[in-house]
């Protein structure tokens, strides 16, 4: 009698591959799906920003905050508190190393109006730490609105961050456009490429950690909750 013995390819292999395979598509089909996903919210989050603003009509505010970072953010927000429409202004995130001299001569603005109106943070490190360090100034001088200035693709995530560390100030976004791509030019420019792709990768790196933020206190609170009701 003749024992028969199976190929590496023969039933029992094809029995090993039918079991992987489902596992196999499963995993195609989520990572196709999330990379849509990903694609599809790049794309939203691109047009949405291709379509912010300056005001045309700047409506007033308590004050002026604007972060450091881009190119001409500085400007902007001294601009508009030269026209009033902010009774001070926070340059949040400024280098350690940068003196108010250097601030005022590179804006071009009178020493009157940076030693009288003008506050400098040098705490803050990144978004999160011009969230809580505008919120510490806004309070500290008891006002209640602000005009927020950053740039255009830097909007989303600041106003995300600043309105967790206290959403009972109101925010005025004055985003500063450095390069127009309202039109769609952002899928033919790599550096606006680059840049949007970096923020918005960030922008939901902070939705997670919102999130996450968000579950870790639930759960401490329910065991809280519980040893007070015992």
């Amino acid at each position: 009698m003749t024992e028969r013995i199976e190929a590496p390819g023969g039933a029992s292999g094809r029995g090993a591959r039918r079991g992987r395979s489902p596992w196999l598509r499963l995993s195609f089909w989520t990572g196709g799906a999330l990379l849509l996903s990903f694609a599809l919210g790049f794309a939203l989050f691109s047009t949405h920003v291709g379509r912010l603003a300056a005001p045309q009509a700047q409506k007033a505010a308590d004050a002026i905050i604007v972060l450091t970072g881009g190119q001409s953010r500085i400007d902007a927000a001294v601009d508009l508190l030269k026209s009033g429409k902010g009774k001070r202004l926070l340059i949040s995130g400024v280098n350690p190393i940068a003196r108010p001299e250097d601030l005022r001569r590179a804006t071009g603005a009178a020493r009157s109006l940076f030693s009288c109106c003008v506050d400098i943070d040098h705490a803050a490190l990144d978004t999160i730490g011009n969230a809580e360090e505008s919120a510490k100034w806004m309070h500290a001088n008891a006002f209640s609105t602000a005009i927020l200035v950053t740039n255009n693709y830097h909007m989303p995530r600041s106003l995300l961050e600043m309105r967790r560390i206290d959403d009972s100030i109101e925010l005025i976004p004055y985003p500063v456009v450095n390069t127009r791509i309202d039109r769609g030019e952002w899928m033919l420019n790599a550096d606006a490429l680059r840049v949007l792709f970096t923020e918005y990768t960030k922008y939901l790196a902070a939705i997670a950690r919102g999130m996450l933020d968000e579950r870790m206190g639930a759960a401490t609170a329910q065991p809280l909750e519980a040893a007070s009701v015992e």
